[in-house]
C-alpha cells in the first residue's frame, strides 16, 4: 500500500513537470523486483489515462474503421490474388453455379469411377484375347537382329501376356477415363478455364500417343540395336521375355510422359506463373536438363541414342514457349481492342 502511494505521488509530480514517466527508473522497496515494476507500470498508465481519458477510446475506434474502409471499398476486389481467384472465382465467371449436396457429388463420383473401371476392364480383357499378337508386335523392333526370347521360369510368358494386355487395355481406355474426369470437373470451372481446357486435353492426348509412336519406331530400335551390336561376336543374344517387355513398356511410357512438356508450359502460362520471356531465357538449362533426362530414360550409353530423345525434348520446350507467347499476344490484342 505504501509503495503504491509513493508511485502515485512520484508519477503525478513528473506529469505536472511535463516529464516522461519511466516506471522502471523508480526504486521501490518491494519484495520481488519484477512485481514492483509491474505495479509501477500499471499505476503510471492509470494516471495517464485519467489525464487523457479519450485517447485510448479514440485509438480503439479508429483501428476498426480503418479496416472497414479497406474491406468495403472496390479496391479489395481489384487486388485479389491469382490464387484466391483460382480457388474462389467470382460468381459471374461460373456459368453453371449450381449448388449440390455433398452426397450428390459422391454419388456422381461413384458412377463415373464405375464407368471408367468398366471401360478399362473391357479394354484389358479384349487386349488379353489378342495378347500373343501384341507380343509379336512389340518384338518387331529387334525381329531382324537375330535376338531370341526365352522363358526362364514356369509361367513367365503367361504373366508377361497379362502385363502386355493390361498396359494396352489402359491405353485404349484412356480416352473414356479422361472424358469421365473432365465431365466431373467441368461444372466447377470458370468460362476462361473452359476455353483452354479442350485444347489442353486434346493436345496432351495427341502428344502422348505421338511419344509412344516415336519411342516404338525410332527410340526403342536404336537402343536395342546398340545392345545387339555391342554383344555381337562375344555372346549370343538370348533375352528374357519378361525383362524385354518391361524394358520396352517403361521406355515407351516414359517417352510419352516426357512429351507432355508443352502442355505443362501452357498451363503455367495460363495461370500466370511463368511467361514466355522467362521460358525462352532458360533455354541453356533446358538443353542440359534434356540431355540428363535422355541419359536416364535411354539405357544405352552411346550419344546417338541420347540425342534422339534430347533433341525432340528441346524442340518441344521451344514449341511450348512459342505457343505461350502466341497466347499472350492474343490476350494483349484483345485488351487493346
Amino acid at each position: 500500500m505504501l509503495a503504491r502511494t509513493v508511485v502515485s505521488q512520484r508519477c503525478r509530480h513528473l506529469a505536472a513537470a511535463g516529464q516522461r514517466t519511466t516506471p522502471c527508473s523508480l526504486d521501490v522497496p518491494a519484495r520481488p523486483r519484477l512485481a514492483a515494476q509491474s505495479r509501477r507500470t500499471h499505476a503510471c498508465r492509470a494516471i495517464e489515462e485519467e489525464k487523457q481519458p479519450g485517447t485510448a477510446l479514440q485509438q480503439q475506434q479508429s483501428f476498426p474503421s480503418s479496416l472497414s474502409s479497406q474491406d468495403d471499398g472496390p479496391a479489395f476486389e481489384v487486388d485479389r490474388s491469382a490464387i484466391e481467384n483460382f480457388l474462389r472465382p467470382p460468381p459471374e465467371e461460373l456459368p453453371e453455379d449450381i449448388e449440390m449436396p455433398i452426397w450428390d457429388h459422391l454419388e456422381e463420383l461413384r458412377e463415373r469411377v464405375l464407368v471408367s473401371a468398366l471401360a478399362a476392364a473391357v479394354a484389358i480383357g479384349g487386349c488379353f484375347c489378342f495378347s500373343k499378337e501384341l507380343v509379336l508386335f512389340l518384338e518387331a523392333p529387334v525381329a531382324d537382329a537375330g535376338v531370341r526370347f526365352l522363358q526362364l521360369s514356369p509361367g513367365e510368358f503367361f504373366f508377361t501376356t497379362f502385363k502386355v494386355g493390361g498396359y494396352s487395355g489402359l491405353l485404349l481406355a484412356a480416352p473414356t477415363v479422361l472424358y469421365e474426369i473432365i465431365a466431373y470437373v467441368v461444372p466447377g470451372l470458370t468460362k476462361a478455364e473452359r476455353k483452354f481446357l479442350a485444347p489442353i486435353v486434346f493436345g496432351s492426348s495427341i502428344l502422348f500417343y505421338v511419344g509412344l509412336v516415336f519411342s516404338y519406331e525410332i527410340l526403342t530400335p536404336a537402343a536395342l540395336n546398340f545392345f545387339v551390336s555391342y554383344a555381337e561376336g562375344a555372346v549370343e543374344s538370348l533375352w528374357s521375355i519378361d525383362q524385354y517387355f518391361q524394358f520396352v513398356l517403361v521406355l515407351m511410357l516414359s517417352t510419352g510422359l516426357s512429351f507432355q512438356v508443352p502442355v505443362i508450359q501452357v498451363l503455367l502460362g495460363q495461370l500466370g506463373i511463368v511467361n514466355s520471356e522467362q521460358m525462352f531465357s532458360l533455354w541453356r538449362y533446358v538443353v542440359v536438363g534434356s540431355t540428363v533426362v535422355a541419359a536416364v530414360l535411354t539405357p544405352s550409353t552411346d550419344p546417338f541414342t541420347q540425342a534422339l530423345l534430347a533433341i525432340p525434348l528441346v524442340g518441344l520446350y521451344m514449341g511450348g514457349a512459342a505457343v505461350v507467347r502466341f497466347i499472350e499476344q492474343g490476350k494483349l490484342k484483345a485488351q487493346q481492342a
